[in-house]
């Protein structure tokens, strides 16, 4: 049986060719992934993996928010499992390697230790969450929120796509809601692999992320009333303008994150106008704001100063507006031991590697809550992810493995 060291490596090929294979699935129209969650594709992305799962021998469980659990068995089941996974769902134009590298790196974690005939005392468990990404239902991270009971499973359920279709009836639809409890599972440890999705790692060289912190965010959902009109016949002054009152508060969130540089970032993403005619002065917007900071007072700071500036807005444009928070996480502080695990890998397999806040959220930022967790993050071409143009290098994915395999492999203890 090999020895723990260098010579501990996973099988780069077949873990690119698993990400190639599961990209075929949901493709989107620029090279990228269209596999929203709870979709027929993410239904088929998910067959794929436990066809996976199954020929590697791993026992799958499926709990009630559809989140798939694959355990490959330790040498004494009485101790808690380490677990390690990501997501298989996807933006509309997202990516082939967001979430997908951690989820498969995790499989390939367990593959490899099968080629090296390795037992480990700790069950492991490969995961993939289910909506992480909170494209279709918000919010982000549903599955691993009501894993770790931050969100309300029922709640979450009623939560409507902009079609009107209820996450629970089309988790049910597509054949993966589970009758395992939720949040029951003991975790001895969690560990994600991902890309960056931003571009330090690129820009200075380095491997491999350490990640040693998760910034905090919040998602606010605000509608604007004002009053649908004759864009030619209405004189400026009589005009009540929800456009109007929405690019204000664009610029508005721009600025304020500017005022909070450099770690704080903010936007305004997704928008809607009503009744979107080009001849009528929209009488309804319906838009959202994404703040993040890795600081909780100036998360708390940004979104007061928000609400304030959309105040006094809407009440110098006579529009009407309702603010809803519909996603938020305090910043996050990763476990040491767990952080240090994947530190200690790094070195070992002679990466070069730094710490890193990572500025999106992940599954693994909820995790954190309930038991010890850290990731690791490969870099990602310019930065560039959300985007069918998502770009890593298979060199990136092999590194990224071979320290998230040691990780795991040494908090999961190998039988001498």
């Amino acid at each position: 049986m090999a020895a723990p060291g260098e010579n501990l490596r996973i099988n780069s090929d077949r873990l690119w060719d698993s990400i190639m294979e599961m990209a075929k699935i949901g493709p989107g129209i620029a090279g990228g992934n269209n596999r929203q969650t709870v979709t027929d594709e993410d239904g088929e992305g998910r067959h794929l993996f436990k066809r996976w799962c199954d020929e590697a021998g791993l026992e799958m469980g499926v709990d009630e928010m559809g989140t798939m659990f694959a355990r490959r068995e330790g040498t004494d089941p009485s101790l808690q499992p380490v677990y390690v996974g990501s997501h298989l769902d996807t933006q509309p134009t997202g990516g082939k390697y967001d979430g997908v590298l951690g989820v498969l790196g995790g499989l390939e974690v367990v593959r490899s230790l099968d080629d090296l005939g390795i037992k480990t005392k700790h069950p492991i468990v490969v995961t993939n969450w289910t909506n992480e990404e909170g494209a279709r239902f918000a919010p982000a991270m549903m599955a691993s929120g009501v894993f770790a009971g931050v969100l309300d499973q029922a709640e979450i359920y009623s939560h409507v796509d902009k079609d009107g279709k209820k996450f629970g009836e089309e988790l049910e639809r597509i054949g993966w809601k589970g009758t395992e409890k939720v949040g029951e599972r003991k975790i001895h440890a969690f560990f994600e692999l991902h890309i960056e999705q931003g571009p330090i790692l690129e820009d200075e060289g380095i491997d491999i992320g350490v990640v040693t912190h998760g910034q905090g965010l919040k998602w606010l959902q605000v509608t604007l009333t004002g009053r649908e009109a004759h864009t030619g016949s209405t004189p400026m002054p009589k005009r009540r303008n929800a456009g109007l009152g929405m690019a204000r508060v664009i610029e508005l969130v721009h600025e304020i994150a500017m005022d909070y540089q450099p770690d704080a970032v903010g936007a305004v993403g997704h928008m809607e106008v009503y009744p979107n005619s080009r001849n009528i002065i929209a009488g309804r917007t319906v838009f959202t704001i994404d703040i993040r900071s890795p600081e909780k007072e100036v998360l708390d700071a940004m979104d007061g100063r928000i609400r304030e500036g959309i105040d006094t807005i809407c009440e110098a444009l006579d529009i009407k507006y309702q603010i809803e928070q519909v996603g938020h996480f305090d910043p996050v502080t990763f476990d040491a031991g767990c952080v240090k695990a994947v530190r200690d890998a790094a070195e070992r397999l002679g990466y070069t590697h730094r710490n890193i806040v990572s500025g999106a959220g992940h599954d693994a930022c909820w995790i954190n809550r309930v038991a010890p967790t850290a990731m690791v993050m490969c870099p990602c071409v310019d930065g560039l992810s959300h985007n069918e143009a998502e770009e890593i290098t298979k060199e990136w994915a092999t590194a990224g493995a071979d320290v998230l395999f040691h990780a795991v492999v040494d908090t999961a203890v190998i039988v001498e």
